[in-house]
Parts: C-alpha cells; structure tokens; sequence
C-alpha cells in the first residue's frame, strides 16, 4: 500500500491517465483487485478520509469504546427506501419533556462507528442533560471499506438519491416514530461525516434547521476521489455554485493536515444569506487551546454563521472524549457548542 498522499495521489493519477479508474478507485479506497493493490495492512488501518492520519491515539484510546451506559434508551435499527439501507443508533434521553424534544443527527468519520462517535463526542451525556434525542446513521463497509460516507461521488451530493436520500428517509422516520418537534432537526459530522452533513443541508433545507461541520469540506469540493484527495489538501473547488441559506457552525483545527483549514472557509462561504454582520474574537482558552470565533448575524439579529478556528489542534473533535478516536480534549467543546448553536434556530423562524 502506498503511503502519504504524494505517493497515493502520483500513482492514483498515473492509473487514471492510463485509463485504468478501477484500480485508481481501488488504490484510494484500499480494496484488493487482482492487479496487485494491497489493503491497508494491520498497522494502517486506523485511518480516516481515504489517507493515515498523522497524529496516533493512544493504543488504550484507539480500541473500541463500549456502549454509554446511560439512563436513556439506545436503540439499534435499521431503515431501507429505493437509495439503500443503513442501521443507526438512536439515543432517547430520560429527560424528556411534555414537549416534542429536538433530534440531532450524527455523521461519523472514516473507520468510525456510532458507538465510537458517540463516546467520542460525549453527544448522549449532553443529550440527557438537556432532553434531546440523538441518531447516529452508521456507513456500512460494503458502501465504502474505510466506513467513509462518500461526499465525494455525484450519486451522493442530491436530494432523493444515494446516501442523502437514505439518511433523510431514516430522518423522517425518526420524526414520525417518536416524539420529535420536526422545526427542531439538526444534522452534524466530523470529516467525511462533516461533508455528508454539508451536502444535508443544502439538499434538505426543509428538513435540518441548521448543520454543523467539524474538519469538513463543503459540497462542491470534489466530484471523485482523485479530486476529493485535493480538495482534501486546499486544492480542490471552492464548493457548489449555488448558496443556502441554512444556518452553518463550523470548526476547524488550523493544524488539520488530512482536511486542509481552507475547506472550513469554504462550508462557511456556501451560505447565501447577504448583508450579514461579520464580527471576529479571539478567546483563550484556560488550560487547553486557543480559538477565534467569527459570527455573521443577519439585521433581524439571527445568528447565520459561526467558524471556529482552534489554534494547534489537528484533524480531531475539539474538546471530545478520549474514550473515542479522533478527539481533543484539550479544546473548546465542540459537542456543547455546535448543540447551542442548533438549539438557537428552528425552521419555523
């Protein structure tokens, strides 16, 4: 298996000028063809958006974490329509209320599972503080080996087709099989799951309220994997030609050497809305690391946009779990953050 993405990128190209995209997807993906392109060895195969991550968890933190044993209910299902089928686990907090409580949707990253994402992100301990529910839509490895939702494929970045249609189907199930306030929907993800949310909220306005994207790229940015490796590394589009105007919170390490800095810029850019008012602060962070915040707040003074911007951290949910791969604990909480941001929005408004 080549390593680094100079040398996957060099070789992947050569085999797509030679006309041989089989096995340039195939070297991307890390399936084994008949050509001699190994899969990732044993060593390699804690990785995530189609190259190794740089920076190694602890072997301790890098296992797989156990379910949370919380007051709340998790339960596991599974949800086909015409696009496909995917299993998810939904977590229903004992704190719930009278009222109809909000539903948060969680797109995992690259090798990771819902049980790893919610660990990682501590999403259920928040949501049985603050009584919402929470679903984790889990890839399955026959769509993609690496568990990579793929943001990447055309067949994927459209309203009613591939993995949107699937995840917007369970969406909808959700809100019909429990009691959801269906003004109060929320879509979010780290990495490929980052991008998946991306692609949500633009060809689902009518159903997420607001998205959230942690060290993703936006819809737009690549269209296979030969150009969702540039994008990956700031070279790639500058993401879909026509805005939305779903309220957007992102962060981004601006340390991240899988997901270059600038595709946090350009999610952020994809949102329509004009005339907002655009403020900048810097925020130190007692004991972890530094951030700067930009807002854009609209005249009616709704809050559109919010990026994050964590100073040293690299491709890792900021402020997460060690029980989980891919986190930070030293930054801002992204987990509390991104959920007072959704909870400040509705569709309704």
């Amino acid at each position: 298996m080549f390593q680094g993405i100079n040398n996957a990128m060099a070789e992947a190209t050569r085999l797509t000028r030679a006309g041989r995209l089989v096995e340039a997807t195939a070297l991307l993906r890390g399936i084994d063809i008949a050509a001699g392109v190994a899969a990732p060895s044993t060593a390699d195969a804690h990785v995530i958006d189609l190259i190794p991550e740089r920076v190694r968890l602890s072997a301790k933190s890098a296992r797989k974490p156990a379910p949370h044993m919380l007051s709340g209910l998790t339960t596991v299902s599974d949800f086909s329509c015409a696009a496909g089928s995917r299993s998810y686990k939904l977590y229903v907090p004992d704190t719930r209320h009278a009222a109809p409580m909000p539903l948060l949707v969680m797109l995992h990253g690259c090798t990771q599972t819902a049980d790893d994402f919610a660990a990682g992100t501590a999403m259920n301990q928040l949501a049985e503080a603050e009584g919402f529910v929470v679903a984790y839509p889990e890839q399955s490895e026959a769509a993609n080996r690496q568990r990579c939702w793929n943001w990447f494929e055309p067949a994927h970045q459209r309203r009613g087709h591939g993995e949107p249609a699937i995840i917007a189907g369970l969406t909808r199930k959700i809100i019909r099989d429990h009691p959801i306030d269906p003004a109060r929907v929320y879509v979010a993800g780290l990495s490929a799951g980052g991008a998946a949310a991306a692609v949500m909220g633009a060809a689902y306005p009518d159903l997420y309220a607001a998205i959230g994207v942690h060290s993703g790229l936006a819809l737009g940015s690549a269209s296979n994997l030969i150009s969702a490796l540039a994008a990956m590394q700031g070279r790639g589009g500058t993401g879909a030609p026509r805005g939305h105007d779903v309220p957007t919170i992102v962060f981004h390490g601006d340390a991240d050497s899988t997901v270059h800095p600038a595709n946090g810029d350009a999610v952020i850019a994809a949102v329509s809305a004009k005339g907002l008012t655009v403020a900048t602060e810097a925020f130190r962070h007692a004991g972890g690391r530094n951030y700067t915040r930009m807002t854009g707040t609209a005249d009616n003074g709704r809050v559109m946009i919010e990026q994050w911007t964590i100073h040293g951290a690299g491709h890792a949910w900021s402020g997460g779990s060690a029980k989980g791969s891919y986190t930070d604990p030293s930054g801002p909480s992204a987990t509390r953050e991104i959920v007072r941001f959704f909870l400040t929005n509705r569709l309704d408004q």
